[in-house]
C-alpha cells in the first residue's frame, strides 16, 4: 500500500503527534508498505530525505500563523502525489483542506487529535471548511471514546469515527528491575504549555510535606513563569527543572519517581501519551477530568487518581493519600502496567490504523 502521512512537522521536531507519525510511518515501512511523510520545513527551502525506510518531504514555509505553517509547496507536492491513502493529523487546517479538496478521489483518513481550543477567532473563520472536511473524509480516528462522546464537532459524523488509542513501546518503557525507594518524588513529563496545569501542581506541592519533591522534564513557553512561581511559593529548592531529556534516557526518569502527575486544565490535553509511558513503567498516575482521554486512560482508584482541574487543594490531598499508602501505589502500578499491555501497545495501535486504511481502500 502507498501511504502518505500529512502534517506540520516531523522528526527531529519532538512532540506527541510528531512521535506518533514516526512510529506509524516506520512500522508501516518495516512491514513492506511504501510510506511517505509530507510536512513543512522550519525554513523556506524544500528538503527531501529518507530515514528508516520512510521518504520525507519537508516543503518550505512562507510563515507561521496561529501555530500553523503557511506553505505553498506542501499543497503542490500533495497534488502531484499518487498515494493509495492519505492520513492527516488534525487539527491542521492547511493539511485537512488540501487533502479534502485537492485529492477528493483518494481515500482520506483523519486522526482527530483535538478540538481547536485556544484559537477561537481562527475557528470562527475555519468552521464552515472544517464541517466540509469532516463530511468528505472517509474515516476519522479518535484516540478515546471519551473524546468521541464530548466533541461537538464529531457528533454529526459519528458513524465515520473509529476509536484507535495511542500506543507506546511497552518493552522500552518497562518497570525498573528494582522499585524506586528514594525521596518521595512527583514527576511531570511534557511540553511546558498553558494547558498542562503545572501552576496547579506547584501550588499543590506547596501544600505537601517538605520531604516531597517534584521533577519537571521538558521545556516550553511556561518555563520562566513556572520558575518564578516556584520562587514565589517558597518551593524552588524542591522543584527540579530537568529540561529536555534524550529519548534513550526517558525511561530512567519514570523509574526514579514515586508518582506521575499530569494536571491538565483544558481539552487541548486530548489524551496524554506520557500517561501511557508512566503506566508502562508501573508508575501510578494522577490526572484531571477535562472531558478527554486523560480520565479514560487513567482509571480512578485502579491505576491512579482522577481529580478536578485547577484545584490545588484536591490535587494535594489525592497525592498525599497515595504517598501515605505504599501498598496502594504498588497495586496501582501493577494494574497500570497490565492496562498498557492489554490496550495501549504500539503494535496494537499500528494494527488498528492499518485496519482503518483497509476499510476505506478496499
Amino acid at each position: 500500500m502507498r501511504i502518505l502521512h500529512l502534517y506540520k512537522d516531523y522528526f527531529p521536531v519532538v512532540g506527541g503527534i510528531e512521535n506518533h507519525i514516526r512510529v506509524l510511518a516506520e512500522s508501516q515501512a518495516q512491514a513492506g508498505h511504501s510510506v511517505s511523510v509530507l510536512v513543512c520545513d522550519p525554513g523556506h527551502k524544500t528538503r527531501k530525505a529518507t530515514l528508516n525506510g520512510v521518504r520525507i518531504v519537508k516543503s518550505g514555509r512562507l510563515t507561521t500563523a496561529a501555530s500553523m505553517p503557511v506553505s505553498l509547496g506542501q499543497p503542490l507536492a500533495l497534488a502531484q502525489s499518487h498515494p493509495d491513502v492519505i492520513h492527516v493529523q488534525g487539527p491542521y487546517p492547511l493539511g485537512e483542506i488540501s487533502a479534502a479538496f485537492l485529492k477528493p478521489r483518494t481515500p482520506l483518513v483523519l486522526s482527530y487529535q483535538s478540538d481547536v481550543v485556544r484559537q477561537r477567532g481562527w475557528l470562527r473563520l475555519y468552521a464552515p471548511l472544517l464541517r466540509e472536511v469532516l463530511r468528505r473524509v472517509d474515516r476519522i480516528l479518535v484516540s478515546s471514546p471519551r473524546y468521541l462522546d464530548t466533541s461537538p464537532w464529531l457528533q454529526p459524523v459519528r458513524e465515520k469515527c473509529a476509536v484507535v488509542p495511542l500506543g507506546v513501546d511497552s518493552q522500552r518503557f518497562a518497570p525498573p528491575s528494582e522499585p524506586y525507594a528514594g525521596r518521595p518524588t512527583l514527576l511531570f513529563v511534557g511540553r511546558l504549555r498553558y494547558y498542562k496545569g503545572l501552576d496547579t501542581l506547584l501550588r499543590a506541592l506547596a501544600a505537601l510535606p517538605e520531604s516531597v519533591a517534584l521533577r519537571i522534564v521538558g521545556t516550553g513557553e511556561q518555563h520562566v513563569p513556572l520558575q518564578a512561581l516556584a520562587l514565589e511559593l517558597g518551593i524552588a529548592g524542591r522543584v527540579a527543572f530537568a529540561g529536555d531529556v534524550a529519548d534513550a534516557d526517558l525511561p530512567e526518569q519514570y523509574h526514579a519517581a514515586t508518582l506521575f502527575v499530569l494536571p491538565a486544565n483544558a481539552r487541548a490535553e486530548a489524551f496524554g501519551t506520557v500517561l501511557l509511558e508512566a503506566m508502562a513503567c508501573a508508575l501510578p498516575c494522577v490526572t484531571t477530568e477535562v472531558g478527554t482521554g486523560t480520565s479514560w486512560v487513567v482509571q480512578d482508584g485502579v491505576t491512579g487518581r482522577v481529580v478536578p482541574p485547577r484545584d490545588p487543594g484536591i490535587l494535594a490531598r489525592a497525592i498525599a493519600e497515595l504517598l501515605a499508602d505504599p501498598e496502594a501505589l504498588r497495586r496501582m502500578g501493577r494494574a497500570a502496567r497490565a492496562r498498557v499491555e492489554a490496550e495501549f501497545t504500539q503494535d496494537l495501535m499500528v494494527d488498528r490504523v492499518m485496519a482503518a486504511y483497509q476499510s476505506v481502500v478496499e
